[in-house]
């Protein structure tokens, strides 16, 4: 009998805490704005709630899915029969099409967690001659000052082009100046009259280039002789083979890459001691392993592999130096091997280590 009551006594407390709690109740947990104009910039909409609770309703926080989304709410406690709102902001630009962002509120009432929407569809402004050529080149306007190759093989060429516009009220010639052998670059029309638009057409000669994996160059764009290091045009690629179209015999046949490690972590060390490791690798395919390029991710990582083909089963090292000097904390660096491996083309070595506070003892 006695457990009975104290039972009833413990539920009837749990009961008694729950009707304390505060009660938040939205007019609304969901809002349409319909179509709205992306120039006409940010839209509000008021989500208004009451506590019908008999305590106090204090909200922890409210955050939104994006940071197109800004919510406004009371920071003080709401009391019982109260009411505020919570104010929430989108910002259309850059967003055209249909939207749908939830604000999350978070408080001490009975639904600790409260999921509000807003929705709709942002109709696109027209673009200005700033939208689309954002790039300032003198008196030239571009669409970009990056020219992306993407993906191309040893003996390929490809060609890229940037759009420009001539907004002056003058003719304007443009000339390029520090263009590597492999890139022919021409302005289409060489003169832009005021207010033409041409393009910027770049030819890649990967063969020319004779490198491997991700490379870049820059080229400077000048008039009438006058030369801004602004006025750069990143041009980029990555030369790598084209496995795709390997016979299945030549695949098996195919070098066949393997790594004692792929990574090696030197833990804390001092600021002032170069380190070093030896990967070792190895041939397990039946023709010849060909290392085309090693390449860290820093000048302060050192590498050199002892032999660049290797026959079958044969092994070798890669000689790893990284030189703490001016660097503090952490350190993440990495080592790019490219091969005519098809499996294993590229492949990342990845060292790491902490360098110790100078005067700090080492643990």
């Amino acid at each position: 009998m006695k457990s009975i009551i104290t039972t009833f006594t413990l539920l009837l407390c749990a009961v008694t805490l729950w009707a304390q709690k505060p009660v938040i109740a939205f007019n609304e947990e969901t809002f349409d704005f319909g179509e709205i104009q992306e120039s006409a910039g940010p839209v509000t909409h008021r989500f208004e709630f009451t506590n019908k609770g008999n305590t106090p309703l204090v909200l922890h926080n409210v955050q939104s899915s994006c940071g197109c989304t800004t919510p406004s709410w009371p920071r003080t406690p709401i009391q019982p029969n109260g009411s505020s709102q919570i104010d929430v902001t989108f910002n259309p630009a850059n967003r055209p099409g249909t939207f749908s962002k939830t604000i999350t509120v978070s408080s001490n009432a009975d639904r600790q967690t409260v999921s509000l929407r807003i929705t709709g569809k942002v109709l696109e402004r027209e673009k200005t001659m700033e939208d689309l050529y954002p790039t300032v080149f003198g008196k030239m306007r571009l669409a970009d000052s990056y020219m992306p190759f993407t993906k191309i093989t040893p003996g390929e060429t490809k060609t890229a082009e940037i759009m420009v516009i001539n907004p002056s009220e003058e003719a304007v010639t443009p000339e390029f100046l520090n263009v590597p052998s492999h890139v022919q670059i021409a302005c289409i029309p060489a003169t832009l009259a005021p207010g033409q638009k041409g393009i910027i057409q770049a030819v890649y000669d990967a063969a020319k280039k004779n490198d491997w994996g991700y490379v870049s160059d820059q080229v400077y764009v000048t008039f009438d002789g006058v030369r801004s290091y602004a006025n750069r045009i990143t041009l980029s690629a990555t030369i790598q083979e084209d496995f795709s179209r390997m016979s299945e015999t030549a695949k098996k046949n195919a070098p066949k890459l393997e790594f004692d490690s792929q990574s090696h972590d030197w833990g804390e060390i001092s600021p002032t001691e170069k380190q070093s490791r030896d990967f070792i690798l190895k041939n397990n395919g039946e023709e010849n392993l060909i290392i085309r390029k090693v390449k860290a991710s820093c000048g302060c990582t050192a590498v050199t592999p002892a032999k660049t083909v290797l026959a079958k089963g044969e092994e070798t090292t890669i000689h790893v130096e990284f030189n703490p000097s001016g660097k503090q904390g952490k350190q993440s660096k990495t080592i790019t091997v490219i091969t005519n491996d098809p499996e294993k083309s590229n492949v990342l070595l990845r060292i790491s280590c902490l360098i110790s506070t100078p005067g700090k003892e080492l643990k």
